[in-house]
C-alpha cells in the first residue's frame, strides 16, 4: 500500500524537492493533500501532474480562479479559511513546509491528521515548539527535522546519551559576504544578499542567511528540538557546506554528517529511507570528492553582529517569538528597499532596548493566540522604529 503524503506549502523550493523524490519512486507514495497561495500555474500544474486529493489554496482569489479552471470531481479544492472543517482522513507524512509565523497553524493542524510530520518551517519550531511538542505528544504524531543541520543532528545523536554530548557546533556558510569587508558590507543590495553561493533558496531565507540570523534561529531549534542546553551549542563558519553538524563528546571523539547541498538529500532519506539512491535523481551536477578541503572558521561578529544575540536567547522565555518577528519585518523592508543591510540587525538591537519588551517577552505562550499577540506588538514596534529614522 502507498503511504499518503500531504504537503503543506507545496509550491515553494521542499515542495520541489519532494516531487523530484515521487517522479523516481511512485510505487512508494501517493498525494493526499497540497497547499498553495497565490502561485496560480503551479497550483494548476501540481493539480494535474500530482493528482493530489485535496488541494488547499490560502489566496482566495487563486482558489476561486482555480475552481473555475479545474472540473475534476476526484479533486477536492478547499479555501484556506475553512479547510480545518473539512473531514480530513490520516495522512502516513505531512511536510511542513509554510514559511514564516503563518506556517505554525497550519503545523499544528497536520499534527491532528497526521502519523509523522517533517518539519521544515523553523519559525513554527522558534514561536510554538512548546504546543507543537505537546499536540504531538497527545495524538502520538512523530516529529522529524529536514533541515540538513537539524536532521544531521538527529542521525549523529541517535542512540546517544546527552549527558556524552560536550558540543554542539552547526556550520554557516558565511553567505555571499563571507569575504566582502566591513566597509563593502555598507552598501549591499536585495540582489546581492539574495544570490547564496551555495544553496537554493527562498529571498528572505537567504537575507537571513547573509545577515547570519539563520543561524541564530537554528541554535534555537536545536535547542528546543533536542533538549539540549543553549551553551552546548556553537556556530562555526564552513565554508564548503559539506559538513552540516558536528557533535563533540566528552571522551574525545567527534562526528559529522558529509553530503552536498542539496535538501533533497535529508528529505528523501526520511521519506524513502535506507533504500534511497542519490544516483536515481541525478541532482548533483559536480559531486564533491572526499577529498576536498574542510575549512572550519569562528564567526567575525563585527562582520555579523546577529552573533551577539546568542548569549540573550533564553534571557526571557518569548524572546525567540520577538527575534522572529521583528527580523521578518526588517528583512522585509530591505528586501523592498526602505532600510540597509546592516539596518536588519542594528535596528533589531534597537527594538530590545524598548521599554516594554519584558512586558511581552516574559509570557509563556499557552496558546496560538498567545504567541500572535506577542508577535503582532512585535512587529508594531519594529514599523515603529522605521517610521521614526525616516
Amino acid at each position: 500500500m502507498k503511504d499518503k503524503i500531504s504537503i503543506f506549502g507545496s509550491t515553494g523550493s521542499i515542495g520541489e524537492s519532494v516531487f523530484k523524490i515521487y517522479d523516481k519512486y511512485k510505487k512508494n507514495f501517493e498525494f493526499y493533500i497540497l497547499t498553495g497561495n497565490e502561485n496560480y500555474k503551479e497550483i494548476i500544474n501540481q493539480i494535474k501532474t500530482y493528482k493530489p486529493k485535496i488541494f488547499i489554496i490560502f489566496n482566495y482569489w487563486v482558489y476561486l480562479k482555480v475552481k473555475k479552471k479545474i472540473n475534476n470531481k476526484s479533486i477536492t479544492i478547499l479555501h484556506g479559511n475553512n479547510y480545518q472543517n473539512y473531514n480530513f482522513k490520516k495522512s502516513d507524512v505531512s511536510i511542513s513546509a509554510i514559511p514564516g509565523i503563518e506556517g505554525l497553524q497550519p503545523t499544528l493542524f497536520q499534527i491532528k491528521i497526521s502519523k509523522k510530520i517533517l518539519i521544515a518551517n523553523k519559525e513554527s519550531v522558534i514561536c510554538g515548539w512548546e504546543l507543537i511538542s505537546r499536540l504531538a505528544k497527545k495524538n502520538k504524531t512523530k516529529i522529524i527535522p529536514i533541515d540538513s543541520e537539524h536532521f544531521s543532528i538527529m542521525r549523529l545523536i541517535e542512540n546517544t546519551k546527552k549527558n556524552n554530548i560536550d558540543k554542539i557546533y552547526l556550520t554557516a556558510s558565511g553567505g555571499p559576504f563571507l569575504n566582502f569587508s566591513q566597509k563593502k558590507m555598507k552598501k549591499i543590495s536585495p540582489a546581492q544578499a539574495t544570490k547564496h553561493p551555495k544553496w537554493k533558496m527562498g529571498k528572505k531565507i537567504s537575507v537571513d542567511s547573509a545577515t547570519m540570523m539563520n543561524k541564530i534561529f537554528e541554535v534555537i531549534e536545536a535547542h528546543k528540538l533536542f533538549s539540549i542546553d543553549l551553551n552546548k551549542i556553537q556556530i562555526v563558519i564552513h565554508p564548503q557546506s559539506l559538513v552540516h553538524a558536528i557533535i563533540k563528546y566528552k571522551n574525545g571523539l567527534q562526528k559529522f554528517l558529509y553530503f552536498d547541498t542539496d535538501m533533497t538529500i535529508p528529505i528523501a532519506n526520511t521519506l524513502v529511507g535506507d533504500n534511497f539512491e542519490i544516483s536515481k535523481l541525478k541532482i548533483i551536477k559536480k559531486r564533491k570528492s572526499l577529498s576536498s578541503q574542510l575549512n572550519f572558521l569562528e564567526v567575525d561578529n563585527k562582520k555579523f553582529p546577529a552573533i551577539k544575540l546568542k548569549p540573550i536567547l533564553n534571557k526571557y522565555v518569548s524572546m525567540p517569538i520577538v527575534l522572529n518577528a521583528a527580523n521578518e519585518i526588517f528583512v522585509d523592508q530591505f528586501l523592498k528597499k526602505n532600510i540597509s543591510f546592516f539596518s536588519i540587525i542594528n535596528y533589531l538591537f534597537k527594538l530590545l532596548k524598548d521599554q516594554n519588551l519584558r512586558k511581552y517577552a516574559i509570557k509563556k505562550p499557552s496558546n496560538l493566540k498567545s504567541i500572535l499577540t506577542i508577535d503582532k506588538w512585535t512587529r508594531e514596534r519594529a514599523m515603529r522604529i522605521i517610521n521614526n529614522k525616516k
